[in-house]
This record gives C-alpha cells, structure tokens and sequence, in this order.
C-alpha cells in the first residue's frame, strides 16, 4: 500500500531539499546495517491483495469509496482506479499456528468484504487484469480521490513531457495511447511479503529475481485487455509501459525504467537502495521533520521516510522494504511478480511455492545466481509472461524445457524441502503444492482457462467479444467462491 500524501506544488527547492534527504536516509542505513540492527528470532510473512469491482453484469464498477465505507474495516484500502481495492493481510510467522490459518482467514475477510459490497451493487472479483474494461473505463477521472494517485500522475507525465504509448503484441495486437496512468489501475496483483536478515537479504532477493518466470508462468491470469487477447500474464508488460516516465529518447540512452527486474545480482539490501538513489530522480519529493542522523545518534529508530516513499516509486518486481515494526526496524523482500486469483486456494499454494522454493534456493551450496546470468532471468521473466504455462524456460543444470516440466521435475521438490525447514505442517505442505502439481499436470492456469472458456463461448453462441468476456467474468466469479483450485475448473459459461 503506498503512502498518502497531502496536495502540494512542487518547486525545485523541494527537490533538491528531498534528494539531499534521501542521501541523509541511505547514510543511516548504511550505519544501520554496519551496526547489527536488524536481528530477529523467527522471520514473518505477510500478504497483500489488490481486487477489482464488477456489477451484475461482470463490467467494472467506478465506486470504491462507496464500497470502502459500507466494508469498514482498516485492512483494506483504495487502489489507483476507482475499480480497485486492496486488503492487507495481518503478518504472521512463517511455519507457525498462524501460517496454517491463513487460507481461511483470507477467505473469511473477502466474503465478508464481498457481503458488504453487494449492499452498494458491487461484488468483488481476483484476478490480474479485468477482462471486461474497455478503453472509456481508463480515464483521469477514474483515478481514486487519493492525493497521491493525482500527483503521481502528473510528475510521471511531467517527467514524460509527451502521452503514453502502449503496445503489446499477442494473439490480437494492442496499440493504444494515453494521456494519464490510469491504464496501470488495470493491473492487479498479490505481493508476498518475507522478513529477511541482513546478512541472508542478497540470498533471498537473487533467488525470487531467479524464481520469476516460473511463478508467472504457473499463476498467469491477465490474457485479456480492452477486449483484445494479448500475453498469458498481459499485467506485466503493461505494468512496464503504463508507469514509464522516459520518452524515446531516454530510452535509447539507456536511462533506467521505474518498473524494473534490476540489471545485476546483489551482495547486500544496500546495493538495491543505492541503486535507487544513483539512478532514479524523485516522482513524490515530500520531506517529514525527522532527521534521522539525529535520531539514531539518539539511540533512537529512524524511520528513513523519504527513503521509502523514493523506494515505492521504484517498482521493482522483487522490492526491498524496509520498515519500523513495534520499536524495532526490519527488512522485507516484497515479491510483486504474481496476478491476483482466481481462487484463495490459488493465492495460498502460490505463496507457498515461492516461500518454501525461495528458502532451498538461498541454502544452496552452490546458488542458482552463480549458475545463470542475471539477463537469462529477466528473459525467463518475459518469456513466460507471454506464453503462460507453455512457456519454454532455461535452468542451470537442465536447460531449456517447458515450465510444467521443469517445476515437477525440479522446482516442486526445492519448495517442499524448503516448506519443510520453514516447519510448515505436512498436509498443508502437501495440500498446497499439490495444486502446484495439478496446474503443471492439467496445463491450466487462469489465463489458460479464461482463453478457452471465451473460445468455447463465441463459439457455441455466436456473441460478440464483449458479451463473451461478460459470461466468462460471471462465469469465473462463481468458481471464485468456491475455492476450487483454477485447474479443476471445467470450461464453459
């Protein structure tokens, strides 16, 4: 969730007063983690899930404010559009009581949400892109009323100087322009969340940067945008375009995009939010009173404010995240590389994919990063956003072959081993990744199902493409509330 701010103008005093800021924070951090100040016993998760509003009839619905106030409940929160909302999950340990529970109690928060929601004629819906948005839905008057959504609009075209272009190649090619980032409210996306320690930080970041295009590849879920078919996992690449603060000329000098895999393996945390400072001028250049200097020298915690509002205007598809919880500050990998949905269950065993696959590859003798280039990942990232579970990967070790081959034969023994180190209960163990298996073995995704249930839709009915994506959304919904995982679901309306 990113942080609200207040509207102001934006003067150049003020960016330059926030830069020096942010350099003041990264010192700090600096002394921080020199200092061994970040210990702690047993490492937490946490979850967050961005949903869309749909009517009746399955077409996106503009009233989350209205939604927010009959859901009334804290965890949850506007997003960029209108159409959006998000929960935060409260964190948990990993391998504890809680773990365990979370399946139901994230089932429990939406249904309520969503009882709560039908009051005002919305109903809510997971899933990455919303196949029913059309191109008059995306608008400036679509963003939320949230200060910070209006302002980073206009420092991300301002930073621009020209509209936006978004093409994405596929099945039925898209090429479209906009003037505004509400094209980004489409995507919609699960974060998991691990404490890390310092010193294992680079481990767990380098292994979700390797685990990437795996997991799109098994949780695909966005083949549908403004009634075009496009990429299996489509939130990616348009996640990349609709945030893009460089026209083409940058481009061709190689400026750095704000979404972004990285260009390299790291060492430490520190390498990441140097990166951000060195490479990435200020979207939100907002100072709080704090000096952090003064704070720590006090015996005190900062909370390196201007540091983490720079660092969410990166948007790292693993981002570091740093954070003061109860007195004591701690380091998160936030893991941004999934869609939302279709099911819990689907959320649930997609988690415990990559926690229990990320924690065997950290452990490794001989790390899966010193085996692969950096570049070869970024590729399987993008490979298997276009293509889905089909998609052909490489490996260290095995080489190229088909996703569904290379998690049963290699990847899904790494997460169970490492589901169990975590100390998570077998049967949930087993439960889970089986629904991993089962995708692999069925080939069916929710990008995949959604493809053949509109298929089988303008098929059998003659209907145009709009009405298809409707009877398919309605369609999806049910099954959505069932809990049944995405690769049992039978094809049709």
């Amino acid at each position: 969730m990113g942080r609200d701010v207040t509207p102001t103008t934006i003067s150049g005093e003020d960016r330059r007063r926030y830069r020096d800021k942010v350099r003041r924070c990264l010192d700090v951090l600096a002394r921080m983690l020199g200092e061994s100040q970040f210990d702690f016993e047993r490492p937490h998760i946490g979850l967050e899930i961005e949903l869309n509003l749909i009517d009746a009839m399955g077409d996106p619905l503009m009233r989350n404010a209205d939604v927010l106030k009959a859901i009334a409940d804290p965890a949850w929160a506007t997003e960029l559009g209108q159409f959006n909302l998000e929960i935060n999950i409260p964190p948990r340990e990993l391998g504890g009581a809680g773990t365990g529970e979370l399946e139901a109690e994230v089932r429990d928060l939406l249904n309520r949400a969503d009882a709560r929601a039908r009051e005002v004629g919305a109903h809510l819906v997971m899933v990455g892109i919303l196949p029913t948005l059309r191109r008059g839905d995306i608008g400036e008057e679509s963003l939320s009323s949230n200060a910070r959504y209006k302002m980073l609009n206009d420092q991300i075209f301002a930073a621009r100087g020209e509209e936006m272009r978004i093409a994405v190649d596929g099945p039925e090619p898209l090429r479209m322009h906009a003037d505004n980032i509400t094209p980004e409210a489409a995507c919609t996306s699960v974060q998991f969340h691990l404490q890390v320690s310092p010193d294992h930080f680079g481990d767990y970041w380098n292994a979700a940067q390797a685990i990437a295009g795996p997991q799109v590849a098994l949780a695909a879920n966005s083949p549908f945008l403004f009634e075009h078919r496009l990429w299996h996992e489509t939130r990616i690449t348009l996640f990349e375009q609709s945030t893009d603060t460089r026209p083409d000329e940058l481009k061709s000098q190689g400026v750095r995009p704000r979404v972004w895999f990285g260009e390299r393996w790291i060492t430490s945390v520190f390498d990441l939010f140097e990166e951000n400072t060195r490479y990435f001028p200020s979207l939100l250049p907002l100072c709080e009173d704090e000096d952090p200097v003064e704070v720590l020298e006090a015996g005190g915690i900062p909370e390196l404010a201007e540091l983490s509002l720079h660092n969410g205007t990166v948007y790292r598809w693993n981002r570091p995240i740093y954070a003061v919880v109860n007195g004591r500050p701690h380091l998160r990998v936030e893991n941004r590389v999934l869609p939302a949905g279709p099911t819990v269950a689907d959320v649930v065993a997609n988690g415990a994919f990559y926690y229990g696959l990320v924690r065997a590859l950290a452990e490794e003798e001989r790390p899966v990063w010193t085996r692969m280039s950096f570049a070869t990942a970024a590729d399987n990232l993008h490979r298997a956003a276009r293509d889905g579970i089909d998609a052909v990967l490489y490996w260290p070790g095995v080489g190229e072959m088909p996703a569904s081959e290379l998690v049963q034969r290699t990847l899904l023994p790494l997460a169970h081993e490492g589901l169990t180190r975590w100390g998570v209960d077998p049967s949930r163990r087993d439960r889970l990744l089986g629904i991993i298996e089962g995708r692999c073995a069925t080939g069916q995704t929710g990008a995949s199902w959604q493809i053949a249930t509109v298929e089988a839709i303008e098929e059998s009915f003659g209907t145009e493409r709009h009405e298809a994506l409707r009877l398919m959304t309605q369609s999806y919904v049910r099954h959505m509330h069932t809990n049944a995982p995405v690769h049992t679901w039978p094809i049709g309306p």
